[in-house]
């Protein structure tokens, strides 16, 4: 099956008061390791930048394509449509996370990735650790109009909601699904350092 890999990374972090994609996580970025982690699973890896972007793509050290949603301000969906505008016309599913998810660990890709449903049966996989949902999210290219059909004001989750039916949740053991990195506070839980 092929996937291409997209990542979110076009927030203004204001929580972090620092952009997340370029902090510290076993010695890379968020974006780096998660850009690493994509790539051996994933062509193209797809990185959507907004705010920071010349800083951020400046300092990310492992190839992605990325692209630049001008409209970053108006939420994430915007950066979800503006990234899937890039995926190849030959990707059979998209691997999609936000850049503030970096603890995943590579078992869970695997799992995500591995075993296809008979064709047509499955659009959506969604991770889940104990009884929370996480990322990445698997979604195949079908739903690719769904997601580019949203309005402004609306949510991908709408889409996610149409297709429950359709959706596989696959039960992890990985906390790193669930870990969001917000805040200094989350920042400092995952990795004891100070932002």
């Amino acid at each position: 099956m092929s996937v291409a890999g997209l990542i979110l990374a076009a927030g203004e972090s204001r929580r972090m008061g620092f952009p997340k994609a370029l902090l510290p996580y076993r010695q890379e970025t968020f974006l780096d390791t998660l850009t690493g982690l994509f790539a051996a699973r994933c062509k193209p890896v797809i990185v959507v930048l907004g705010a920071g972007a010349e800083q951020i793509r400046a300092r990310a050290v492992r190839p992605a394509t990325f692209v630049v949603n001008p409209d970053y301000g108006r939420g994430m969906t915007t950066s979800l449509q503006c990234g899937l505008r890039a995926v190849p016309e030959d990707a059979e599913g998209v691997l999609f996370t936000l850049v503030d998810h970096p603890a995943v660990l590579p078992a869970t890709l695997e799992a995500i990735l591995s075993a296809p449903a008979p064709k047509g049966a499955l659009l959506l996989r969604v991770p889940r650790y104990g009884a929370e949902r996480g990322h990445p999210v698997w979604f195949s290219r079908v739903l690719i109009p769904e997601f580019l059909a949203i309005p402004d004001g609306g949510a991908a989750n709408q889409v996610v909601r149409r297709h429950a039916a359709e959706t596989e949740f696959l039960d992890l053991e990985d906390p790193g699904i669930v870990a969001d990195i917000d805040d200094p506070e989350a920042y400092r839980k995952l990795t004891g350092a100070a932002v």
